[in-house]
């Protein structure tokens, strides 16, 4: 199989989907892979490492995507990319096209095969997406922890607190990956945690981390009272494939207190706050009612190093098998399948 990599330019996005390791392993096998010139720079991995990988280090865009059959990237294709797609390609990358009805419409154009990280699921759970949620969550807290600094214009405030002094409060939406490592950053710090699910286990789960964590059911009006209070709110909802649900209204975010912070991790499947809208990392926060808002739609690029790593690792199984002729055959790869020759298959998505 001839396997494209090419060089992410999403706005400060510095992952790449397969480290050199990951491409001597695919070398090792026969294929043949082919790098887009800096596309691990950003990463701390040079054109050189990938030479001598095996891989065939190629100048530009257009080069590679002309080489490649199979195209392995991080992000959804922007527009510099569909440039240089067509229907014969196979994408495998993190897509989200829920929230993307445009970019959905130009793949079905093109009439190319699209395979969504985020669509991989194995007994419910995502393997793919898993790593990249880990590195979301833990980033929320520091990043929401930073934002509430009074440089930065929030209200001043130290998220643990110390002897003397009031702790924060953090409220979490979701208990699945990204929001549980955002809970066990924040309580962590000595935070107080109020994490909101509907799953009884992973309430549970959470209220294990400690005193300073309590596990609720997931009622509108619990969320609206927490809300109010929340120093810091993290919404971090997942239904595979769907666009995420508004659990926090407009009306809700009205009553924080000002210079409170939102990060919204569900952001990238359309948020599950109501005022949040996507940004990037040149302009990653924006005001509303007096709350700062961060939605970073590729919140881990801010860590390319250790979430190309993690990303690498995980996908590299998965390509192994879209490699081979008999891929249709698996029904888990067969499943995440978004979008082919025109047409939008994937469930969630027709939904």
């Amino acid at each position: 199989m001839d396997i494209g990599v090419p060089r992410e330019i999403k706005v400060l996005e510095g992952r790449v989907a397969l480290v050199p390791a990951a491409v001597a392993d695919l070398c090792r096998l026969g294929h043949t892979v082919f790098v887009e010139a800096g596309a691990g720079q950003a990463s701390g991995y040079a054109d050189a490492a990938y030479t001598q990988a095996g891989a065939r280090v190629v100048e530009d865009a257009a080069e590679l995507y002309a080489r490649s059959r199979l195209v392995v990237k991080v992000k959804e294709p922007v527009a510099a990319d569909l440039e240089h797609l067509t229907a014969r390609h196979l994408v495998f990358s993190y897509l989200h096209l829920a929230a993307l009805p445009e970019l959905t419409r130009q793949l079905q154009v093109i009439g190319l095969t699209a395979i969504g990280f985020e669509t991989v699921a194995v007994d419910r759970q995502l393997p793919l997406l898993a790593p990249m949620s880990d590195i979301a969550g833990r980033l929320s807290v520091q990043i929401g922890s930073n934002l509430l600094h009074r440089p930065q214009g929030g209200k001043g405030l130290l998220l643990g607190g110390l002897p003397g002094v009031e702790r924060g409060r953090v409220v979490v939406l979701g208990a699945g990956v990204a929001g549980g490592n955002a809970a066990r950053v924040a309580a962590a710090l000595g935070a107080e945690v109020t994490v909101f699910d509907r799953n009884r286990d992973k309430l549970a789960e959470m209220r294990a981390l400690g005193d300073n964590v309590t596990g609720l059911h997931s009622y509108g009006e619990s969320i609206a009272e927490a809300v109010q209070g929340a120093d810091l709110l993290v919404g971090a909802i997942l239904i595979p494939g769907q666009k995420a649900t508004h659990l926090v209204s407009e009306a809700m975010v009205k009553t924080m207190q000002p210079g409170s912070v939102i990060v919204d991790i569900a952001v990238d499947q359309g948020g599950c706050i109501e005022t949040t809208r996507p940004t990037d990392y040149s302009q990653p926060t924006f005001e509303r009612y007096g709350v700062t808002h961060f939605g970073v739609t590729n919140m881990p690029g801010a860590v390319p190093r250790s979430a190309s790593q993690a990303l690498s690792a995980a996908i590299l199984p998965w390509l192994g098998r879209l490699c081979t002729p008999e891929w249709r055959e698996d029904p888990v790869l067969l499943g995440a399948v978004n979008v082919e020759a025109g047409k939008v298959v994937h469930p969630a998505l027709r939904a």
